[in-house]
This record gives C-alpha cells, structure tokens and sequence, in this order.
C-alpha cells in the first residue's frame, strides 16, 4: 500500500492507495502543529479502526506547503512504518513529465494536481483546487505549466471578512437561492459564495480567451462540491485529484 500525505494550510490529508484505488483517506488540523508522539497515535488509530496493517506500506510520498511542519512530516511515522520515503520537493521536478519554469516558486500540492491532470487527461487542462487559496493551474498538453493564479479560498474569504468586522457572525458556508440578500448572514453568503460562482466562470473565460483555445476544466479540493452552479462548468469534480498526483509522481520516482 501506499501512503500519501498532503500537508496543506488547513488540512493535512492522509491516503492510502491499496494499488487499485484510494481507500481511505483521513484529516487532521493542521495548526497548531501537533508534536510527534501525536501525529504516530493519529495514524495507528486510524490504520486500527478500518482494519489495516503498517506493515503493509511499503511506500510514503508527502507533500507539504507549510515548512514548520516538515521536520515532524519526515520521520513521525519511522517508528510504525519501515520503507523509503518521497517528499516532494524542486529537485525531483526534472524527472516529472511536467515542466515548470519556476520549480522554487510552485507549491507541491500543485505539481501533484499538475501531474495528474496531465497523466489522467493527456489535453489541455485548467485546475481549480479548491482549498485554504483557490488556485487555478494551467497545464498544457505537452505537460508545461503555463501558469498558476491564486486567490483566497472561501473559508478564509469569510474568515478574514467576519474576523475584522466587529458585528458581524460566523456564516455557515452554504449557497443561498437568491444572490440578494434578505439578511446579515444571507447578504454574506450572496455575497461571498455567488461572488467566487462568477470570479470562478470569469477566471475560466479569462484564461481561455488568453490561451486562445478550449481547455478541459477538472475541479478538486475539500470545497470543490459548495458551489454546485459551477459544475456544468466543471468538465469533471475529482476530489482526490491531488492525492493521485502524488501517487503518480511516486510511481515515477520509486
């Protein structure tokens, strides 16, 4: 089995790949950042609860966008699981059949989104993960990464709203029918969540009409179901898209 672990702002998601499919996959906050002794319990309650064994792994790849974390990432599982490990990093990219033009400027989470798409879909491809940022991740069919934009994801768009804002309250993320809003919560909400619906079909427009083609458009991350009106934009929803990436790029390297 494989183990891939995504270490993301909010999130550190585990995957186990059993070599035909992702069978389990499990969350943890990422901060505050736990110590060792934590992330080991995490992980062998986990393997325990749905009947699986550490000694089956016999392969790790972690990816990681929050350096503090990376120390305790690299060797908190050495004492439950003995096999090599891949962590993600620029001096691996040269043996990917992807290309970035700048491999120190490129979060790892996605280059694995990267590396799938190009694999799974072999076309042009735009990415829209979304996650702590929604990114967009323009990969060609040849496997170069045109580009990357960012913007806040939904969580922190509205934590960073109500946070400074004395009077306004916690808003569930949910897609009101109106886009007028009839109250404080609803107007946050039309407001936020419609907002991303157009930035989202506007960025797509934008992208393709600068490429001067059609691209096929794959939508993942954990928020990646919320704004169900984009998905008739959405060529295809894949929400293990990242994890899979991952588990190609360490077919590529093992």
């Amino acid at each position: 089995m494989l183990l891939a672990i995504d270490a993301g702002n909010t999130n550190i998601v585990f995957g186990v790949h059993d070599g035909n499919a992702w069978i389990h996959e499990w969350r943890f906050n990422t901060l505050p950042i736990k110590n060792q002794i934590e992330y080991e319990v995490f992980l062998r309650l986990n393997f325990m609860e749905n009947d699986l064994k550490l000694s089956d792994v016999d392969g790790i790849i972690i990816s990681s966008v929050v350096p503090q974390m990376n120390g305790i990432l690299a060797e908190f599982w050495s004492n439950l699981i003995e096999c090599e490990h891949v962590f993600i990093g620029p001096k691996y990219y040269d043996q990917l059949p992807i290309i970035t033009s700048n491999p120190h400027s490129i979060g790892t989470d996605l280059m694995a989104n990267a590396m799938a798409a190009h694999c799974l879909y072999k076309t042009d491809c735009i990415v829209v993960d979304f996650g702590t940022a929604l990114t967009f991740t323009v990969v060609e069919a040849s496997g170069n990464i045109h580009g990357v934009n960012i913007a806040p994801g939904l969580k922190t768009a509205i934590k960073a709203l109500v946070g400074n804002t004395a009077q306004l309250p916690d808003v569930p993320l949910e897609l009101p029918t109106s886009v007028i809003g009839k109250n404080t919560v609803h107007a946050i909400q039309a407001g936020v969540l419609w907002g991303y619906v157009s930035m989202v079909e506007g960025m797509l427009d934008r992208i393709q009409k600068e490429m001067g083609r059609n691209f096929k458009v794959v939508a993942t991350g954990g928020l990646s179901s919320v704004l169900t009106p984009l998905h008739e934009r959405f060529d295809e929803v894949n929400r293990h898209l990242t994890l899979e990436g991952l588990r190609l790029i360490h077919e590529r390297l093992k």
